[in-house]
């Protein structure tokens, strides 16, 4: 299992910190293996500006707080976005399916799991709610008429899938990873959730690895 990315800055100071975000981010997607980065909306068509966060071309606006393991190392310098190869921008319709706020939050919060060897899905743990409700405190940033959409497979039949139920082993996706083997470290699954909002994007992915 990669080791949990720490907290690192994503950006000059816009509003300043937020404490309400940050400690939800922490608490809820500290210790597994996650990406998570905001950056700004530029272009009508959102998958340039998700693929500009992907390849860390961006900050974020707001100088909030991100989680990237890979920010730096050897896997991008074989690999600019490592752990990512994502499609271009004009096949994202391909990957990715659209998520009512319900499954979104929901998709975001069994990030909080492990791929394998998990021992409490949030589905069985006694803090579910609060678990829920730091992912509905992240999506919140992104305002009430954001977008969703996911790389799971279960999106394909329906925006509204019950992630939380399925648990992160219970979730396939098209996969945005490289196949590319660095330092002995096998990808081999993901789960993505895209935030579109007005004026930014958030991503968010969880990466299985051994």
């Amino acid at each position: 299992m990669r080791p949990p990315a720490a907290p690192v800055p994503a950006g000059p100071p816009g509003s300043g910190p937020e404490p309400g975000w940050n400690v939800a981010l922490r608490r809820l997607l500290g210790d597994p293996y996650v990406f998570a980065a905001t950056g700004p909306r530029r272009h009508e068509k959102w998958a340039y500006d998700v693929l500009a966060v992907l390849r860390r071309e961006v900050a974020d606006p707001r100088g909030w707080l991100g989680l990237d393991a890979d920010r730096t190392g050897p896997g991008r310098d074989l690999v600019p976005a490592y752990p990512f190869a994502p499609p271009p921008a004009e096949e994202f319709p391909a990957y990715l399916r659209p998520l009512e706020r319900a499954a979104a939050v929901g998709a975001l919060a069994v990030m909080s799991e492990e791929w394998q060897s998990e021992p409490a899905p949030v589905r069985s743990r006694p803090d579910r709610e609060a678990v829920l409700a730091d992912a509905r405190r992240l999506l919140n940033r992104y305002g009430p008429k954001a977008e969703y959409w996911t790389n799971a497979v279960a999106a394909g039949s329906g925006p509204a899938p019950d992630f939380v139920a399925a648990g992160l082993r219970g979730t396939r996706s098209y996969t945005f990873l490289t196949g590319v083997y660095v330092n002995g470290l096998d990808l081999y699954e993901d789960l993505g959730l895209i935030a579109v909002g007005g004026g930014e994007v958030g991503v968010f992915w969880s990466v299985g690895a051994y």
